[in-house]
C-alpha cells in the first residue's frame, strides 16, 4: 500500500465524526420519545381518573358477557351462517361450548354452540330433561332473575321450560331453534330488546361428562356505549384517539381520530428516518383493526395496574403513533383500560433535520480533511519519488557510483525536515560507499604491482636454495614453497590481466558484424574441447547484424564456455543459440548441470565470485573473473548479462543481450 493510500485511509478515520453524530441523533430521538411518552401517559392517567370519579357506567370487577352489534339481520333458525362475521370473537362457555351475543333494533340474540360426540336427548318438558343434554339460561333484571331450561329431543323449534316462578317483566316463554350435526348441537333464540337485562347466566350440561345440571355462569352484560363515548370525547385531548376497553379487551367506548400535523416530508427523508434514525416500531395492524375486542399485550399489562407505552407505524407516510395504556381503577380494582393514541411527525422531522445538518457538516469536514491529507500525501510522495530516482541514478550501469552527482547536489539535502535528513544520510552513505568501491576496483592492480617484487625475491631465494646442500627432509618443504610461489604468481598475473582486460574492453573499436558468423565460428572451435559432451548450435536463418567488437564477444563466449564446460558431466550436453530481439540480439549458452544457488544468482557476474569448489593442489586457482569479464563485455555493448535455471531443472542458461556499441562521429 502506497503512502498516499495509507494517508487516505487515515483520512477515512474522520468518518468517526458522522458516526458519533448519528449515534447522538439516535439518542436524541430516544429522549424525544421518552418526553412524549411521559406527557401522554400523564394525560391518559388524568383522563382515567376523571372517568373513575364520574357517574359513567363502568364495568364491574370480574368477567362479563360482551354483546356485539349485529352487522347483518339475524334469522333465528339454529344455524350459524348469520353469525359468521362475529364468530372470531365468540366467548367460551364451559369446557365444550361457545357463546355469541348480539343485538340490533329488532331484539337481543343468543347463539350457543356445544361440541360433544355423545348425545343424550330429551325435550325440555320431559321429566328426565335435567339428566339429558341441556342448557340453563338465567335472565337478570336488576335484583330479579329467572331461569329457563333449554333442551330438545330432535332438531327444530323449541320452547324453554321455566324453572322459577314469574317475576317482574321477565318473559314467561322463551322460544328458539335447535339444530344438530356431527360435532354437537346449536341453540339460537331471540329476546325482546326492551327487557333491560343487566346480567346473563348460561350453563351447559353434557350428560356424558356429568356435573351439576343446574350450574349457571352469571356475568354482567357489556356492550359498546354511546353515552360513555361522548363522556370520553369530552375528556380526551384533541387530535388523539381514545378507547376504553374492559380488562379482557372488549371495546366499551371510543372517541376522536388520529390527525397528523406538520409538513409532509419527502420520500427520501422517510427512508433516512426509518432506516438510520428510528428506533424499532411496532406493527400497526393490531391497533388499527376494527374489532370488538383488542387482544393487545399492553392491555394485559395495564389490567395488572401497570401503565405501558409503545411506538407504532403511523397510517400516513413518515408519521409515528405513540400509544399508551393505563388502568382505570375504582377503589382498589381495575374496571377498565384506557388506550390513548397520538400521531406525530415532530420526532421524525426533528431527527431528520438534525441528521441532515450533521451530515452536511460532517461531509464538509471530511472533505476538507481528506483534501488536505491528499495534498500532503501527494507532495510527500513526490518528494520521496525524487529521492528514490536520485538514489537510482547515483549508481551507474557498471556498479560504480556517480561521484559528480553525489558531490554536486543531492535532491532535498537542504530541507529541514526528516526527508532532508534522509537525503543527507544517503549522500554521506554514497560518498563512503563510492570511495570504498573505487578502492576495491583498483585493489587488484595495486596488489599485482606490489606483490611482483616480493614474489621475485622469494623466487630467486628459492632458486639459490636449490644449489645449496639440503637434507632429504627439507626437499618436500622446498617443493611446496616453489608450488605456492607459482600459484601466487598465477594469481598476480590474473589480477593484472583483469585490469588490462578492463582497459582493453574500454578501448575496443566497434565495427558492423554478423553475429551468426561469430557465434558459428566459436561453436566450431568449441567442439574439440567438448570431448564426449554433445554441443548443439542453434543459429537463425537470417544474418543478425550488430555494431560491436567481435573479438570481445568471442572472448565473452570463451569465458561462458569454459564456465559451462566445468559444470557439465562428461556425457552431458551444451546448447549455444542466437536469436534476434528488438534493437539487438541475444546469445544463450545452456548446459546440463546443477542448478544455480538462489543466494548467488544476483552476484554471479561480480568480480572475485566463483561457484567452483576449492582447487586441489596442482590445479590452477579460479578467481571468478571470467563472468565478470562477460558482464563488462555485455555492458560495453549496451546490454546485460544474466543467468537462470532451466524450467525443467536439467541445467542452467547464461545469456548475453546485446544492443550494440555507439557509433563514433567522423572528424570534420
Amino acid at each position: 500500500m502506497s503512502l498516499r493510500q495509507k494517508l487516505l485511509l487515515v483520512a477515512l478515520c474522520t468518518l468517526a465524526l458522522p458516526v458519533a453524530g448519528w449515534l447522538y441523533v439516535r439518542q436524541m430521538e430516544t429522549l424525544l420519545r421518552q418526553g412524549q411518552e411521559q406527557a401522554l401517559t400523564a394525560t391518559a392517567t388524568a383522563v382515567a381518573r376523571s372517568l373513575a370519579v364520574t357517574d359513567v357506567p363502568l364495568p364491574q370487577p370480574g368477567e362479563g358477557w360482551y354483546v356485539q352489534q349485529a352487522m347483518n339481520p339475524i334469522v333465528v333458525d339454529g344455524y350459524g351462517d348469520d353469525w359468521a362475521p362475529m364468530t372470531p370473537w365468540s366467548q367460551r362457555l364451559g369446557k365444550q361450548g361457545k357463546l355469541l351475543l348480539a343485538e340490533d333494533d329488532n331484539g337481543f340474540y343468543l347463539y350457543i354452540d356445544v361440541h360433544t360426540s355423545r348425545r343424550t336427548r330429551a325435550d325440555a318438558g320431559d321429566v328426565n330433561a335435567l339428566s339429558a343434554d341441556h342448557v340453563i339460561l338465567e335472565l337478570v333484571q336488576g335484583d330479579q332473575h329467572r331461569r329457563y331450561l333449554i333442551a330438545s329431543a330432535a332438531p327444530g323449534a323449541f320452547t324453554a321450560q321455566t324453572l322459577d316462578p314469574p317475576t317482574g317483566d321477565l318473559p314467561d316463554r322463551v322460544v328458539g331453534q335447535w339444530q344438530e350435526d356431527g360435532s354437537g348441537y346449536h341453540a339460537e333464540l331471540r329476546l325482546a330488546r326492551g327487557l333491560g337485562l343487566s346480567a346473563l347466566g348460561v350453563g351447559v350440561y353434557v350428560a356424558a361428562d356429568g356435573g351439576d345440571p343446574l350450574a349457571v355462569d352469571v356475568r354482567p352484560l357489556w356492550r359498546y356505549s354511546q353515552d360513555l363515548s361522548q363522556e370520553l370525547a369530552q375528556l380526551a385531548p384533541s387530535g388523539t384517539r381514545a378507547r376504553l376497553v374492559a380488562p379482557q379487551g372488549w371495546l366499551l367506548a371510543q372517541s376522536g381520530r388520529l390527525t397528523t400535523s406538520g409538513p409532509q416530508p419527502s420520500w427520501w427523508s422517510s427512508v433516512i428516518y426509518h432506516s438510520l434514525l428510528a428506533n424499532p416500531l411496532e406493527d400497526a395492524e393490531a391497533w388499527t383493526t376494527d374489532a370488538p375486542r383488542l387482544e393487545l399485550p399492553e392491555v394485559k399489562t395495564a389490567r395488572n395496574g401497570q401503565p405501558t407505552t409503545l411506538w407504532r407505524q403511523g397510517e400516513q407516510r413518515d408519521s409515528v403513533v405513540l400509544a399508551t395504556a393505563v388502568p382505570v381503577e375504582r377503589g382498589q380494582s381495575v374496571v377498565g383500560v384506557l388506550l390513548l393514541e397520538q400521531a406525530s411527525r415532530a420526532v421524525p422531522l426533528l431527527a431528520n433535520r438534525a441528521f441532515f445538518s450533521l451530515l452536511l457538516t460532517s461531509f464538509g469536514v471530511t472533505l476538507v480533511a481528506g483534501a488536505i491529507l491528499l495534498f500532503f500525501a501527494t507532495r510527500l510522495s513526490l518528494r520521496l519519488g525524487r529521492l528514490r530516482d536520485a538514489v537510482e541514478r547515483a549508481q551507474l550501469n557498471d556498479g560504480r557510483l556517480d561521484g559528480q552527482m553525489i558531490q554536486s547536489h543531492f535532491p532535498m539535502s537542504e530541507s529541514d525536515d526528516e526527508i532532508g535528513d534522509l537525503a543527507r544520510s544517503f549522500q554521506k552513505l554514497f560518498e563512503a560507499v563510492g570511495g570504498y568501491t573505487d578502492y576495491l576496483r583498483t585493489l587488484a592492480s595495486k596488489l599485482s604491482h606490489e606483490l611482483n617484487t616480493p614474489l621475485a625475491i622469494v623466487k630467486s631465494s628459492l632458486d639459490n636454495l636449490e644449489h645449496a646442500e639440503l637434507s632429504n627432509e627439507a626437499q618436500p618443504y622446498l617443493a611446496r614453497a616453489r608450488d605456492g610461489v607459482a600459484r601466487l604468481g598465477t594469481l598476480v598475473r590474473a589480477m593484472s590481466e583483469a585490469s588490462r582486460m578492463e582497459r582493453a574492453i574500454a578501448a575496443a573499436e566497434p565495427e558492423d558484424v554478423d553475429l551468426a558468423d561469430v557465434v558459428g565460428g566459436c561453436a566450431e572451435a568449441y567442439r574439440p574441447l567438448a570431448g564426449t559432451r554433445q554441443l548443439e548450435c542453434v543459429l537463425p536463418d537470417q544474418p543478425v547484424h550488430l555494431h560491436g567488437a567481435p573479438e570481445l564477444i568471442a572472448q565473452a563466449l570463451d569465458k561462458l564456455f569454459d564456465n559451462a564446460l566445468s559444470f557439465t558431466p562428461v556425457d552431458g550436453w551444451l546448447r549455444l543459440s542466437l536469436r534476434a530481439v528488438d534493437d539487438g540480439a541475444e546469445i544463450e549458452l545452456a548446459n546440463q548441470g546443477p542448478p544455480l544457488p538462489a543466494a548467488m544468482q544476483g552476484r554471479l557476474f561480480d568480480s572475485l565470485v566463483s561457484l567452483r569448489d576449492k582447487a586441489t593442489p596442482g590445479d590452477a586457482p579460479h578467481l571468478g573473473l571470467g563472468l565478470y569479464v562477460v558482464r563488462m563485455v555485455a555492458e560495453r555493448h549496451g546490454g546485460v548479462a544474466s543467468a537462470r535455471n532451466l524450467e525443467d531443472g536439467s541445467g542452467v542458461a547464461f545469456s548475453l543481450r546485446l544492443h550494440g556499441m555507439p557509433r563514433q562521429r567522423l572528424a570534420g
